[in-house]
């Protein structure tokens, strides 16, 4: 058996002798550790639909606990979490309790607060869900609101939740010549991290553009750690609606960088893939407009590809960033006959402009692994005096 595929059936092995846990306490669960450095205090809430305990949401148990919650910031998918990605969504109110919403994805090309929301509020809580992947943009909504509160002189506090991708770091680092708004940190693609984690991070390495200090809190998890197996109790964006697509979105986000479809505009996105000129395919779907996905890539055009919906966990996870879906179907003789497959973005996706080059030049998927191995042992190394869980 080749070496490189007996390690992968060992790390899933290893991988799925690892528990669940269904103990996992949330920071937002935890009031008696945070309520005291609320007090007297102007909130200003970073939240969504995923900032739930017990299907309650920590504005309305902020509220009930007498906190002054005065703004609540949306971040990507809005604060219910419907819109599409990178859609704009426009300030508002939230018509339960009638607190102004101060969208950061309304369009105008900056994610700061204005001086007159900033002046609203003392600290800001933060309560998300992430995924853990450096192009899942929550965390560039947290870091610009850190780099605002340094600015302006106001506290932060992070509730901090499990990262369901957190017992993998993998991936090249970013290439900071592709900074974009889907890639604003130096980290692997899988960085391993939960947001509270990632800010102490942001903070301690001097990441922030902000050259005041930052007062920063971080309320940890209970019964979490690194290789816990965290099922999310409810959807964290509209095109990541089950645990599949989570632990396959880092491999087949990559997707978006090219012509292909990845699923969006069908029940199955990031599980599925595929393009009308795909050859040699039984598998098949059809792009629809839908809520999340309103105008997805190849609207109702029939796609010939691949269903990874039922590809084992054990064997997603034990991959890492897995480039095997990319590389068949850029090789796929179909595929052959495009124009093109790759696009501009697929760079900044990755955040590596020779990962695509080596693609094209016929690489494994295995030996392109091999180029960023080292660097993602550096960066474990950085990482260390931040994290707050064990990883095993």
């Amino acid at each position: 058996m080749h070496i490189s595929r007996l390690l992968i059936l060992l790390s899933a092995f290893l991988i799925s002798c690892i528990a669940t846990s269904a103990e996992v306490i949330v920071g937002a669960a935890r009031p008696g550790e945070y309520l005291p450095l609320l007090k007297d205090k102007r909130v200003a809430l970073l939240s969504n639909h995923t900032g739930l305990v017990d299907g309650r949401h920590t504005l309305d148990t902020l509220l009930s606990l007498g906190v002054n919650v005065t703004v609540i910031f949306s971040p990507e998918h809005g604060f219910r979490g419907t819109a599409d990605a990178g859609e704009h969504v426009a300030g508002s109110v939230d018509k339960v309790t009638g607190i102004p919403i101060a969208s950061l994805y309304n369009g105008s090309g900056s994610r700061m607060p204005s001086r007159e929301v900033m002046d609203r509020f003392d600290i800001i809580v933060t309560d998300i869900q992430d995924v853990g992947l450096r192009f899942y943009t929550y965390y560039i909504t947290m870091l610009d609101l850190m780099d605002a509160a340094a600015a302006h002189n106001k506290e932060f506090m992070v509730l901090d939740r499990p990262n369901p991708n957190g017992m993998t770091v993998d991936g090249p680092i970013l290439d900071m010549t592709l900074k974009s708004g889907v890639g604003r940190l130096p980290i692997p693609i899988l960085h391993g991290m939960t947001l509270g984690e990632l800010a102490l991070m942001i903070k301690g390495e001097g990441w922030l553009t902000s050259s005041y200090p930052l007062s920063l809190t971080v309320i940890p998890c209970e019964g979490y750690t690194h290789a816990t197996r965290y099922t999310l109790p409810v959807a964290p964006s509209p095109n990541l609606p089950d645990m599949q697509a989570i632990y396959l979105y880092p491999s087949t986000c990559l997707f978006e960088g090219t012509v292909m479809s990845l699923g969006r505009g069908t029940e199955y996105p990031f599980t599925i893939y595929g393009h009308p000129a795909m050859s040699g395919c039984s598998f098949s779907f059809t792009p629809k407009s839908r809520p999340g996905a309103k105008n997805p890539p190849l609207l109702n055009r029939r796609c010939f590809g691949h269903n990874l919906r039922n590809m084992p966990t054990d064997s997603i996870i034990a991959h890492g960033l897995d480039l095997s879906y990319i590389i068949e179907a850029y090789r796929n003789p179909g595929m052959k006959k495009q124009p093109k497959f790759f696009t501009p973005f697929f760079d900044k996706l990755i955040g590596n402009r020779r990962i695509r080059q080596l693609i094209e030049q016929g690489y494994s998927a295995e030996r392109i692994q091999a180029t960023w191995a080292n660097d993602v042992l550096r960066f474990k190394e950085q990482r260390r005096p931040y994290l707050l869980y064990p990883e095993s």
